[in-house]
């Protein structure tokens, strides 16, 4: 037999870009981004955005167009902007994706020219999965607008829809040209989703950043009276572990077992799930940590003390840490969310790999679960739960 085997080395550059009113007047980083030192052409653009956005800042899409329009030497928007709903239902049909990619033929939009897709999380998989396999790929920009996605989501090399009952079934492995964060642009959320992206700060300071996650228990009150200076400073610093992790890991397209970014998430995927995706990602990724590190404390990998604090800091940032899901069973009386466990190792292939914390700051895996111990874990989030609305009841009556 006779074998010809070469390794192929692609190299990518992946920049985060950082501003404040990206489509005002005299805000020149978004076309220079686009622009890329190449003027000799110009530039045709075709743009995506979240319909809820849009209604919350109703100016934007005008000053979108006005923006084009004064530098129409160098961009072409190609149609007004489209609109869609945000959200995971947007990622629930591949009917969005051909839609998108019914104006890339339409308009023309080639290899060299841009999607750009300015929106939550949900939009931006959503339609980079459009972008990534439209002539197998064309340049997409993310102008993520949630704290989640700014933080997050937004900034990684992830695209895909939800199919066949599973999260994230359908996807690529794409890193977008650019990723702008806009901070203007969080000031129309709600409470509930500006604090949404806060918990994969804490996340991804739990495995990788103790002085991050110290700063973040001192910032606690700031963050959750959503004080700008200290919500600017969390997506930065979690964008830019995020983006290290991907740069760095030696794994950016996930081909092992390993997913260390994703600790408290087999849990999250399945609450979104069974909750018909009433419970946001990042309030099920709060439930899915404070299970995973209530487990390790009863396997004996963590301490009580930093197993509290954990707890108590998810809580003083706003979080509820138990949902009524956790407690759906099928028809043989199992536990629904312990499916979540086989649907993680499918997901990732291979052998089912699970971060847990061995310290604040310091994440291992480990390649099974003691599921008693996660019963009895859920149960005791059950009843830490209740007895927080049984101190609040007096309260307030």
């Amino acid at each position: 037999m006779s074998v010809i085997e070469r390794q192929i080395k692609v190299s990518y550059r992946h920049q985060i870009l950082f501003t404040k009113d990206l489509f005002a007047p005299d805000n020149a980083l978004f076309c220079d981004t686009l622009v890329d030192g190449q003027h000799d052409c110009i530039h045709k653009v075709l743009v995506v955005m979240d319909e809820a956005l849009c209604r919350a800042q109703p100016r934007l899409i005008d000053q979108i167009k006005e923006y084009f329009a004064i530098r129409e030497d160098r961009l072409h928007l190609v149609c007004d902007p489209m609109q869609f709903e945000g959200g995971e239902r947007t990622k629930n049909s591949y009917f969005h994706v051909s839609e998108i990619q019914s104006k890339i033929e339409m308009h023309h939009i080639d290899r060299h020219s841009y999607v750009v897709a300015v929106g939550g999380g949900a939009l931006l998989d959503m339609v980079g999965l459009a972008s990534s396999t439209a002539h197998r790929g064309v340049r997409h920009v993310r102008i993520p607008t949630t704290t989640l996605s700014q933080a997050d989501s937004g900034v990684g090399v992830k695209n895909g829809i939800n199919a066949f009952g599973k999260k994230n079934f359908i996807g690529a492995f794409t890193p977008p040209f650019a990723v702008i964060n806009d901070f203007q642009l969080l000031s129309s959320l709600s409470d509930r989703d500006k604090r949404n992206g806060y918990v994969e700060a804490v996340k991804v300071a739990l495995i990788r950043d103790l002085e991050f996650y110290e700063w973040i228990e001192q910032q606690a009150a700031n963050l959750a009276a959503f004080k700008p200076n200290a919500m600017e400073h969390l997506i930065y610093r979690c964008a830019e572990l995020h983006v290290n992790h991907i740069a760095t890991s030696g794994d950016p397209f996930e081909f092992g077992s390993a997913r260390p970014l994703d600790f408290g998430h087999w849990a999250a995927h399945k609450l979104e799930q069974l909750s018909e995706y009433r419970i946001r990602h990042g309030e099920a990724v709060a439930v899915g940590i404070a299970l995973d590190v209530i487990y390790g404390r009863r396997m004996g990998f963590m301490s009580a003390a930093d197993t509290n604090r954990i707890l108590n800091l998810l809580e003083n940032l706003g979080f509820e840490l138990f949902a009524n899901e956790l407690l759906h069973e099928d028809e043989s009386g199992t536990l629904q969310i312990l499916n979540g466990l086989e649907e993680f190792r499918e997901h990732l292939g291979g052998k089912l790999t699970i971060t847990l914390l061995k310290a604040l700051g310091q994440g291992f895996e480990v390649n099974e679960m003691n599921l008693p111990l996660v019963i009895e874990s859920i149960h005791e989030l059950r009843d830490r739960q209740a007895g927080r609305e049984q101190k609040i009841i007096p309260a307030s009556a």
